[in-house]
């Protein structure tokens, strides 16, 4: 049986919190971390969905092409129907930077020509919601939520600050200037596919879908798949996408999963987000030896990383929980330092102290963090384990490396997440 459905994660804390929306929809789904081979398919077994973790999100648009290349030989090769572009819930990206234009016309120029795009633009049990046209989002996992240029942390985001909350806007400083708007009011309409139809003909760039509540995503699900049935489609949008299309591709949704049990051993956090909510939980995190890294010499100086990664291990080994910070808290505003750089060593750090102590439970905060941190490990495909919080998902590692297979890992962006997170971590969930 063929996966109905492929979805290319532009970070790995997204692509996981896909994975636990698929999982938890009751479909069959593995996130790989790189193409998959054929044997890995097959320990994989039937599966209703395939992810691909990414780093497109910290790209320039040159990379993102090169990085984009092998997801249409793999969708075809699958024989799936839809194409999932998994984005940031809060559509962060800049025509510099994981440039969302140029994500979406590298995969559509490489697609069928009757190829349809749809872009899902809200996904609201994480509190991002459009309004013709507008994207607005909660601060924090409970905060109040704000028109995404008045958000107090995406407007001043270090990398891609959102300056506009119109998508129709901003997406086209990106390329996509022919884009249309199917407004909330016309997902109530009776004639929902005609008006989906007429829209979409007078659109090449793509439709924007607004998602007030979790109802639009009821009505957009079934559409969609019935385009998908029609010809090859491309989507984007966060793991909203996912919600909408599991009950029309027949899924049932799994029971309410146990709570997240404690861990099996010590604990190690990597967290290497600048966001006022990872901050919040790193202060909240009583229960770990915390570290602060020398963030220049993390990621410029082989020998403080070794001596750090022993140090940790050390601690690790001695039973403590550790949480490694490459950020102080008393840090405001971006440091002077090659995010990705220093994400890049962040993700050395994390293999050599694994290296030294083997783990049964681990997380990583940050998404350039987590793409690289991860990608850094000998491992080729994660499974989902449970769910830690809204948009945070635990992964179960596959890996040929036996001390690393079956590891658990939970992969957190920056505005997710309550305080007691990392605390969850260790002691497990009510």
């Amino acid at each position: 049986m063929s996966p109905a459905l492929l979805w290319y994660g532009d970070d790995f804390t997204g692509a996981t919190d896909t994975l636990g929306t698929a999982a938890r929809a009751g479909l069959r789904a593995l996130l790989f971390l790189r193409p998959p081979t054929d044997a890995q398919l097959a320990a994989a077994g039937p599966l209703d969905c395939v992810g691909l973790a990414g780093s497109a999100r910290a790209m320039a648009p040159e990379a993102m092409r090169a990085e984009l290349a092998p997801v249409v030989p793999l969708f075809r090769r699958l024989g799936a129907r839809v194409l999932h572009y998994k984005l940031c819930s809060t559509f962060d990206s800049a025509p510099g930077i994981g440039s969302i234009g140029v994500a979406l016309q590298t995969l559509r120029a490489a697609l069928p020509p009757d190829t349809r795009t749809a872009i899902v633009g809200g996904q609201p049990d994480l509190g991002r919601h459009c309004l013709f046209g507008n994207l607005f989002a909660r601060a924090g996992s409970a905060g109040e939520v704000h028109r995404i240029d008045r958000h107090p942390t995406m407007a001043r985001h270090p990398v891609t600050p959102m300056a506009e909350a119109d998508l129709r806007r901003h997406l086209a400083l990106q390329g996509l200037e022919q884009l249309a708007l199917l407004p909330w009011p016309a997902l109530r309409a009776t004639d929902l596919w005609d008006h989906w139809q007429r829209t979409a003909d007078s659109a090449p760039d793509g439709v924007l879908f607004d998602v007030a509540d979790n109802a639009d995503l009821a009505r957009i699900g079934p559409l969609l798949w019935r385009e998908a049935a029609r010809a090859p489609l491309l989507v984007a949008g966060a793991s909203g996408v996912v919600q909408a299309l599991a009950p029309a591709m027949g899924a049932v949704p799994v029971a309410a999963s146990a709570p997240l049990a404690p861990a099996r051993g010590p604990v190690f956090v990597l967290a290497g987000s600048l966001s006022p909510v990872t901050a919040e939980q790193v202060q909240a995190a009583n229960s770990y030896e915390k570290l602060w890294l020398d963030a220049p010499a993390l990621a410029g100086d082989a020998a403080y990383r070794g001596h750090s990664a022993q140090r940790i291990a050390a601690l690790l080994q001695q039973g403590h929980h550790v949480l490694a910070c490459t950020v102080a808290l008393r840090q405001a505003g971006p440091q002077p330092l090659d995010a990705r750089a220093l994400a890049r060593a962040g993700g050395a750090l994390l293999a050599q102290v694994l290296a030294a102590r083997p783990l049964a439970r681990m997380g990583v905060a940050g998404g350039d963090t987590s793409s690289l941190a991860v990608q850094a490990l000998p491992a080729w495909g994660l499974s989902y384990a449970g769910a830690v919080a809204p948009g945070v998902s635990l992964c179960r590692v596959h890996s040929d490396d036996a001390t690393l297979h079956g590891s658990e890992i939970a992969l957190k962006g920056g505005q997710m997440g309550a305080p007691d997170l990392f605390e969850r971590l260790v002691h497990g969930s009510p």
